[in-house]
């Protein structure tokens, strides 16, 4: 798109935005994305983030809008920390995630003298910043919320909260409906959070969460009206705060291969890109599946071994990427079934990372496999592919429940119980479980037919939110001019 297209007239108004993510990779590529949106838009933008963090996303910065980047040194050895992991990822030892947090309370001093001295109109900051409300109240200017979640997860925890539905069965299986949601939707309390069925740490954090966003300006997300539109006015209405949804945000601002390859991730491989690329250019339109299941997911050895032998078996070609647990057994079975796959030339796994935005544009992509992290759903649906579906943690299973219940564009795998993000749990898929959801999606069926035609239909509504007079590019410009007329307003006092 041509950058004149979004040229704010008034110079004299141009506004000023700091956004602040948070240091998690599945949190930083779509707020880097947005605020890459708002500087299209002729926003005067800075990111403040750390060193490692801002390694993820300099380069894609650099090579297009004017971002200024203000990067802080975590105090990783402060906190007693190995200097670099400043990061939540798969990685990450859980005994490290309080110190990560202590880090990110030592900044705060730091990141509100930011604040100050760059004298912005307002704050974007991720939902795990809740004390940005106080202090954008006391410098007089907005706070807006940012959830790297779907719209209708949200709305599904207000229910819960308000409601407490999931406290009235008699035990963890037994299925109950959420009350008051546009759709009638049913859960049992194993797939919800932890911190919803017992109060914990986490469920405090997230009281706090929740107060800020009452006292936010606004909450932004990564949706379309399209996707979730009944959603965002139920959240309007029943949160009493107001949101746009200005996505998807990957499909308005990564345009070009590099985009797409380094978005994420600052370190390439020799050759990574040309072996999975070579291979899937081989493929017919349409046949392969796509596995994956996020940046913070790591599987037990025994859930492996059921993924491998039901990808084998089910007889269609696949790309999964996979990661290592440093487990000899485990390492062996895996290094066996990728000799194996790569000699029959119907699988290809990548190990660690894959540069997913290309890989699922590819032609010969025909269906996924995914944990529905909510960055993956909205990536899936620039492209139109319908999809197992996987929940593990966060908020996955309320995204299951609109990518199979709501939007009727995947099959679920049958996964029945949540569990922490840097835990394994105690729940192992079959892989006749497995096999049978592939089918479904992959076969050519009316079911799995129905399924991808609409997927595709929410593509086509996804490219057309983002250009002019689209749901998504005309709540960017009625975001504008509400900042606009709040910085007018303080001018004028």
């Amino acid at each position: 798109m041509d950058r004149s297209e979004y040229q704010i007239e008034d110079d004299n108004l141009k506004l000023k935005v700091i956004f602040l993510p948070f240091l998690s990779i599945s949190h930083i590529i779509p707020i880097v994305d947005m605020a890459r949106i708002f500087a299209m838009h002729d926003v005067d933008v800075t990111i403040i983030t750390t060193t490692s963090n801002a390694a993820l996303f300099q380069s894609s910065i650099s090579r297009g809008q004017n971002i200024r980047t203000h990067v802080m040194k975590f105090p990783a050895e402060q906190v007693g920390l190995p200097v670099g992991v400043e990061t939540f990822s798969a990685d990450t030892p859980p005994d490290m995630s309080p110190k990560i947090y202590a880090g990110l309370e030592i900044l705060r001093p730091e990141i509100e003298n930011l604040f100050k001295e760059l004298q912005a109109d307002c704050i974007v900051s991720d939902m795990f910043h809740p004390w940005t409300v106080d202090t954008a109240e006391k410098l007089g200017i907005p706070r807006i919320i940012f959830y790297a979640a779907s719209v209708l997860s949200r709305c599904a925890v207000h229910s819960l909260e308000q409601h407490e539905v999931h406290t009235k069965v008699e035990c963890d299986s037994e299925k109950f409906t959420l009350v008051g949601l546009p759709h009638e939707l049913e859960m049992t309390r194993l797939q919800l959070p932890d911190w919803m069925r017992k109060p914990n740490m986490y469920a405090m954090l997230m009281k706090v969460v929740n107060d800020s966003a009452r006292k936010s300006f606004g909450a932004v997300f990564n949706s379309f009206h399209e996707l979730e539109g009944d959603y965002e006015e139920h959240y309007k209405r029943v949160c009493g705060t107001k949101c746009w949804s200005l996505g998807p945000v990957s499909m308005w601002v990564n345009h070009d291969d590099l985009d797409k390859v380094e978005r994420g991730h600052h370190v390439k491989t020799q050759g990574e890109e040309e072996g999975w690329l070579e291979w899937l250019n081989k493929k017919k339109e349409g046949s392969v599946l796509y596995v994956s299941f996020g940046s913070l997911n790591r599987f037990p050895s025994d859930q492996l071994v059921e993924i491998a032998h039901a990808l084998e078996s089910s007889g269609y070609d696949f790309i999964w990427v996979v990661r290592k647990n440093n487990d000899e057994g485990e390492n062996s079975f895996m290094e066996e079934f990728e000799e194996r796959v790569k000699g029959s030339k119907k699988g290809y796994l990548i190990w660690g990372w894959a540069p997913q935005l290309l890989i699922l544009e590819n032609r010969a992509i025909g269906g996924m496999v995914s944990h529905c992290g909510w960055n993956t759903v909205v990536e899936s649906m620039n492209v139109g592919l319908p999809m197992v579906t996987w929940p593990l943690f966060a908020e996955h299973f309320f995204n299951e429940k609109l990518v199979v219940d709501v939007l009727k564009i995947g099959v679920p795998v049958g996964t029945k119980e949540w569990r922490n993000w840097n835990e394994f749990g105690s729940e192992v898929v079959t892989r006749e479980e497995i096999e049978k959801a592939i089918g479904v999606v992959m076969d050519g069926g009316e079911e799995g037919e129905g399924m991808r035609q609409r997927a595709k239909a929410l593509s086509n509504a996804a490219k057309k939110a983002i250009k002019l007079g689209g749901s998504s590019h005309n709540n960017m410009m009625e975001l504008i001019r509400e900042l606009k007329e709040l910085k007018l307003r303080r001018k004028a006092q």
